[in-house]
């Protein structure tokens, strides 16, 4: 299935992973690693530590399951600085629906601008007009009320929050609001005889 290979919105620029991405991104994931640990523990590549050998291997591993259509991760970049600013995608992707997540986390220095609800808008949009998505999920922990704010504004409803999905590294029982955007429906005509 083709899948752009970039996307722009009025400050950013969402493109692929690449090799030469690991300085900047090493350097966006030892200024933000606190909150991305703090929000994102889950992730195995959160918990690691944090190289300059580690990001060229995210940067391998994301490229080459961009090219197999594992996962579609971009990296967002601010259209005016060049700056790596935040990183988005549509992950756990079933094509035979399909269906689709979006996930996102934003350097903390860039914390509070709207690129996660800019980088969300543009994927989601794509993902329900171009792919034909017939859901769109966004997850994220009860407590991160950040993302939980992108989701409201991206126009994510809130299903459900399931209870007890995750241990956090302390030990604590944490539980996981399930947001979803489904196409809208499309307005029927009555025909006249």
């Amino acid at each position: 299935f083709p899948v752009p290979e970039s996307f722009e919105t009025p400050r950013l620029h969402l493109r692929p992973f690449s090799d030469a991405d690991a300085p900047a991104l090493h350097e966006a994931l030892v200024e933000s690693i606190a909150q991305l640990r703090e929000n994102l523990w889950f992730l195995p590549w959160v918990a690691e530590p944090q190289t300059l050998r580690s990001a060229e291997a995210r940067c391998r591993r994301a490229r080459s399951d961009f090219q197999l259509r594992l996962d579609l991760p971009y990296l967002a970049f601010d259209k005016r600085t060049g700056r790596l600013v935040a990183s988005a995608g549509l992950h756990r992707t079933d094509w035979t629906v399909p269906k689709t997540e979006v996930g996102y986390w934003v350097r903390t220095g860039e914390v509070g601008k709207g690129y996660a609800t800019e980088a969300v808008n543009v994927l989601t949009t794509w993902a329900l007009n171009r792919l034909g998505a017939t859901r769109i999920e966004l997850v994220t922990d009860e407590l991160n009320a950040g993302s939980r704010a992108v989701a409201l504004r991206c126009g994510f409803r809130l299903e459900g929050i399931r209870r007890h999905t995750a241990q956090d590294p302390d030990g604590r029982l944490r539980n996981s609001c399930v947001y979803s955007r489904l196409p809208l429906p499309v307005a029927v005509t009555s025909i006249e005889r």
